[in-house]
């Protein structure tokens, strides 16, 4: 049984020297945008607040995403005169849509028959008159009527298939809620926690609330807003999931200044108190200027973990955050553990890690790295045989790969006790630690 630890989480990092913590570099998706704006209804994705979800049982990835509707500005304003005038939203509606792919590549936007726009129900709609739905699937509700759960600006749902949605009014939480709210069940706290916004001193910020049963929920409360020394860079939104003994979020960061949005990455160890990491550093870049992804960056929720590599869908705007731009769905990818890692200064750098004590939880300790341009050792502080010198250096990109201190020697001796690791990296980025056999 693997056990394995993000080094991000900075608990598990008693001191470093000579190194820092660096994003992990994505990889686009070269047929990007794999959504756009292509039905009638769909006259603005805007933000598009994507909802992507890999099911196992239908053997399909699936998608719930967020267009306008009904969007007045845009439909009422000729393409010329867009190049002369600015956009003002005016009237509008946001609908909640559903598409389906084999592959996450090719999707398709299936006629549902469900929900009515202009006189036919020929359309792929679940909802509308909402807002910024975030769509879970809840793999722990022994109810299946109860399977996929959603959070939307002033209520909650539930669906048995994600197609056909139960509303339910959500005063308590007291939140305006224009944003992408999201939601997961914590197996640690055995409460449902989701996110939305509240707006204080004209400024966007974060909110969580909790429910023991997804009927009652506490008020919204602030968790995370613009640092104090950058009261431009709003936080528009935070994409909430568990990883190991913490939890990621990944934030829309809006620059009230450029009216640009970017999508950077946030820590913490309860949901409540969040850490910023590489704060002003995209985790998602935008694209280059002229691209389909150049203004603005909004990540799903949520990211799909497969064996090897992280999927990162994305909605990517051509333009700035209040301009008539297009929208699209886009996918970038990372290495396993790989959201960000410790990596020397310099070129040709070396550095040294030394961990918290931990407790070793199997006989052999693995790595996951990017070392093939140059290596990593690691020792057992304090343990004969366990030193930098004996250690075989690791100088590839690996994922759990155990660490060697000669033939046949393993951490069994320290299986339930606690120790402290030591590592020195020559040119490399160190993820994440596991104990694994």
């Amino acid at each position: 049984m693997q056990r394995t630890f993000p080094l991000l989480d900075p608990r598990l990092v008693e001191r470093t020297e000579n190194l820092r913590l660096v994003l992990g570099c994505v990889r686009k998706e070269e047929r990007n945008p794999l959504l756009i704006e292509d039905q009638p209804w769909e006259v603005r994705f805007d933000n598009l607040y994507p909802n992507v979800h890999w099911s196992q049982e239908k053997g399909l990835f699936e998608c719930w995403y967020n267009p306008f509707i009904v969007c007045e500005a845009t439909s009422d304003t000729p393409d010329e005169e867009k190049r002369r005038i600015p956009y003002r939203p005016g009237e509008r509606e946001m609908g909640l849509c559903y598409a389906q792919s084999r592959d996450g590549i090719v999707w398709e936007k299936p006629a549902l028959g469900l929900v009515e726009f202009e006189g036919s129900t020929d359309n792929n709609l679940v909802m509308r008159d909402i807002h910024g739905v975030g769509v879970y699937y809840d793999r722990f509700d022994p109810d299946p009527a109860r399977r996929y759960k959603a959070l939307t600006s002033v209520r909650t749902a539930t669906s048995p298939d994600g197609l056909r949605w139960t509303l339910r009014e959500c005063p308590d939480i007291g939140a305006i809620g224009d944003t992408h709210n999201n939601l997961f069940w914590d197996e640690r706290t055995r409460r449902y926690v989701g996110f939305t916004r509240l707006w204080k001193d004209r400024q966007r910020i974060v909110a969580r609330t909790e429910s023991p049963d997804f009927v009652s929920w506490t008020k919204a409360e602030e968790v995370l807003r613009a640092s104090d020394d950058s009261p431009h860079r709003q936080v528009y939104e935070l994409i909430v999931f568990p990883c190991s003994s913490g939890y990621l979020g990944i934030a829309a960061v809006l620059d009230t200044e450029s009216d640009c949005v970017d999508c950077e990455l946030a820590w913490s160890p309860d949901t409540i108190v969040w850490r910023r990491v590489a704060e002003g550093l995209p985790l998602i870049p935008r694209g280059e200027e002229g691209s389909w992804d150049h203004g603005c960056i909004y990540a799903a929720a949520y990211p799909i973990i497969t064996e090897k590599e992280l999927l990162l869908y994305y909605a990517g705007g051509n333009d700035t955050h209040m301009s008539w731009r297009k929208t699209g769905l886009g996918l970038a990818r990372l290495r396993p553990d790989g959201f960000a890692g410790w990596r020397p200064v310099g070129t040709r750098g070396k550095g040294e890690l030394v961990t918290a004590s931990i407790v070793c939880s199997a006989p052999d300790l693995t790595i996951s790295a990017d070392a093939e341009d140059g290596s990593i050792r690691a020792e057992v502080v304090g343990a004969e045989g366990f030193s930098l010198e004996s250690c075989r250096r690791i100088s590839a990109n690996v994922t759990d790969c155990a660490v060697n201190w000669g033939e046949g020697t393993t951490l069994a001796p320290f299986v339930g006790k606690t120790i402290t690791l030591r590592f020195e990296l020559l040119d490399a980025t160190l993820y994440s630690i596991g104990f694994s056999g």
